[in-house]
């Protein structure tokens, strides 16, 4: 079966992608290929990590909290919201989640009494060289088959369309980022 591009019959409803995708692309979505081509990507590398993080007991996106507790050390809750792009109730919920484990520990700020301190607990890190595992062979997955220079080029892209949306998302009012921190946010 030969496999057909968005260009070569556009008037299909859906369409197959180029190359070894299977996922169909439908013809409204022609009119935005690199924000489909996102959202295929990000479904597939959010997908393969939850795969990955699943057997620690970690529930997407609880490793970027924990990456950031393990290098900067014990953070206001409200500080982790902003480093991770969050909202303070996914980042209760992902706080709650990783206390339940035992990964981190809360106490109230010697600063703030409105403010809460997240610290990584011994126990968390055992964690962390399994987390250093799982990203590489995430980034393997994501990766492999570029070249360094492709790689160079992957991500200077990457940036560059990250920079255009965040700009996009502060011109307007109506655009909020989507939480980051544990996208479990329909499961509670």
């Amino acid at each position: 079966m030969s496999r057909t591009t968005n260009r070569d019959t556009p008037s299909r409803p859906h369409q197959e992608t180029p190359a070894t995708s299977s996922v169909p692309v439908p013809a409204v979505a022609q009119a935005g290929p690199v924000s489909h081509a996102i959202f295929r990507v990000a479904r597939l590398h959010r997908m393969i990590a939850g795969q990955l993080l699943r057997p620690l007991g970690l529930h997407l996106g609880q490793e970027l909290v924990m990456m950031h507790l393990w290098e900067l050390g014990p953070q206001r809750q409200t500080d982790l919201v902003r480093l991770l792009d969050s909202d303070a109730a996914t980042m209760t919920r992902s706080i709650k989640r990783l206390e339940n484990a035992g990964f981190v520990r809360r106490r109230p700020s010697p600063d703030d009494k409105r403010a809460t301190i997240i610290e990584p607990t011994a126990a968390s890190q055992a964690l962390r060289r399994e987390v250093e595992r799982i990203w590489a062979e995430l980034e393997g997955a994501s990766t492999d088959d570029l070249t360094p220079d492709q790689q160079a080029e992957a991500l200077h892209t990457l940036q560059r369309i990250e920079d255009s949306l965040a700009r996009a998302a502060t011109r307007s009012p109506d655009v909020t980022p989507a939480p980051t921190a544990d996208a479990d946010t329909t499961t509670g």
